[in-house]
């Protein structure tokens, strides 16, 4: 066969605007490089989703003078002013103060914004960098200042940039009962000390006093033991809680779900310790695990929940160590989004039964709300496969299912097509499996029998999208080509819906987007859109292979 050549049209290729968020600049600490590699996953995947600032330092402070030079900004009533305030970063709506008496009075009741990277020292051209110890001391200073001279409330805090050893568990406690006494709603806070655990500072007991919490999201700290919290201790206004490198036992846990009692979401990032989470909650809606230690997470009574996402953890940090993470399917009637599940890695109990391969399907042993699946897999290795077919019974109602192909170093044999044709019926499949997305092809035969009998059982099927890597396949077109055989299989949804998709960036999983209650395509199963690509042939000309 003649040398093949690909051309792309760029503007039909998805994946530059796929480039993954990257962590929010490091202005001073332990540079991510120093890091090791498990610790920089954690940093890149958790300081993107923190809590944006209302306010910024960007926006221009300065307005065109009126031709009859009246202030009318002050003519305004002291309800608007208060607002013009609030929108301001901390240290910019002070300086208000200067303007006259009366806007001494405002900045004193106006609610603030308080974040202390609108605090660092200024750099001046051609000055060393600072010493990161320096610039935590003087930003930590500076919010002292701040949470001490304002008398009003605190909309929105975000510490981010220090350095706090346990010398510095005084000035923490401190910080916190201000939080508690001036109504902070929106709190970010965030400890810069590695490694973790043996530097981690413990959190005051005095945290679980701000009632006026509603979303908190805490790294690097040690949890306060809460079998010595004062009795009443409660979050009673809390719905968003995220947990970032924070070290927390289950009774812990458990403790903070039953305190809190609107709670709509929950995120475990980067956990350090092994932890079994039980979901007993009556309003938690959204529960993830990323990056992290988990032994078991059980779901106990949830009646409200909606989506459990379990990225990329495991039972135990060393991945030399074969155990598996246990996942407890027990009352969670909403449950519509799950993933990404792994075959031969997790255990998989609904009720009281632990799904294995050729697990008898029965009303006791299914998850019928469940709409949007997720699975992750190695395709080479015999035992996943072999356990596919038993957790796709499991979810017999799921209508978008997206399957990420994890890469096999040491495969363990083939499973052909005859494999999934002896293993009969899989409801999903067959009668609701509207959209599947296959991420990152490898090429594996394993991989290609499980499409075909997709294609060949799929009776509802609207579309089939598997997904490449840009710049991983020595020959991509040969991959291509053989995927292009789907097409000569007997589609039971009557035609072809095949698509092909090349992909730059690596598929990541996004916690913003597991977070968002709005965002119906958490996993991205539904927003791809086809890829146009043409070959030359033998005689030099270009070939369309169209719309994949």
């Amino acid at each position: 066969m003649a040398r093949q050549t690909v051309r792309f049209y760029p503007q039909l290729i998805r994946g530059a605007e796929e480039d993954p968020r990257m962590p929010a600049e490091m202005r001073h600490g332990l540079a991510r490089e120093t890091l090791d590699p498990h610790k920089n996953l954690v940093l890149n995947f958790f300081y993107p989703f923190l809590l944006e600032s209302p306010v910024s330092t960007a926006a221009p402070l300065s307005c065109a003078a009126a031709e009859d030079s009246v202030d009318r900004v002050s003519l305004l009533p002291d309800n608007l002013l208060r607002r013009v305030v609030s929108r301001l970063p901390a240290k910019d709506g002070a300086r208000t103060a200067a303007l006259s008496s009366r806007w001494r009075h405002l900045w004193r009741s106006a609610p603030l914004v308080l974040v202390d990277t609108h605090l660092l020292p200024a750099k001046r051209a051609g000055a060393r960098p600072a010493r990161a110890g320096a610039v935590s001391r003087a930003v930590t200073a500076a919010v002292s200042a701040v949470l001490e001279a304002h008398p009003g409330s605190f909309s929105f805090v975000s510490l981010t940039c220090n350095f706090m050893g346990r010398a510095d568990r005084a000035v923490l406690a401190r910080w916190v009962q201000l939080f508690a006494t001036k109504g902070v709603s929106d709190l970010v806070l965030v400890n810069r000390p590695w490694p973790l655990p043996h530097s981690a500072v413990c959190l005051p007991v005095a945290l679980f006093s701000c009632a006026s919490l509603r979303r908190l999201y805490l790294g690097a700290w040690v949890f306060p033991d809460t079998a010595t919290l004062p009795r009443g201790a409660a979050f009673p206004s809390l719905r968003e809680l995220v947990l970032g490198c924070v070290i927390v036992t289950d009774k812990d846990l458990d403790f903070v779900l039953a305190a809190s009692p609107v709670l709509e979401i929950l995120a475990v990032v980067g956990n350090q310790t092994q932890l079994h989470a039980r979901l007993a909650s009556q309003s938690l809606r959204c529960a993830q695990f990323c990056v992290s230690t988990v032994e078991e997470v059980a779901v106990v009574d949830a009646p409200r929940l909606e989506r459990l996402f379990i990225w990329c953890s495991s039972s135990h940090d060393q991945p030399s160590k074969k155990a598996s993470t246990r996942v407890k399917i027990g009352r969670a009637p909403h449950l519509r989004l799950l993933g990404y599940l792994r075959p031969g890695v997790h255990i998989l109990q609904i009720g009281n039964t632990t799904i294995n391969a050729g697990t008898k399907v029965s009303p006791s042993t299914i998850v019928p709300s469940v709409q949007m699946l997720a699975l992750s897999l190695q395709f080479g290795i015999r035992n996943e496969v072999k356990m596919l077919p038993s957790f796709l019974r499991c979810f017999p109602n799921v209508e978008a299912l997206c399957i990420k192909s994890e890469e096999t170093l040491e495969p363990t044999g083939n499973i052909r097509l005859k494999f999934w044709q002896d293993n009969g019926l899989i409801e999903c499949i067959r009668s609701r499996l509207k959209s599947i997305v296959f991420r990152e092809y490898h090429g594996h035969e394993n991989e290609f029998a499980f499409l075909m009998f997709i294609a060949e059982n799929a009776q509802v099927l609207e579309r089939m999208v598997v997904e490449l890597k840009l710049g991983k396949y020595a020959a991509p077109m040969e991959i291509a080509i053989k995927l292009k055989a789907l097409e000569s299989a007997k589609w039971a949804s009557g035609s072809i819906k095949l698509q092909l998709t090349f992909s730059k960036f690596p598929s990541a999983w996004s916690l913003a987007k597991g977070s968002d209650l709005s965002c119906d395509d958490p996993f991205l199963c539904l927003c791809y859109m086809p890829t146009y690509f043409s070959v030359r042939d033998s005689s030099g000309q270009f070939q369309p292979l169209g719309y994949l």
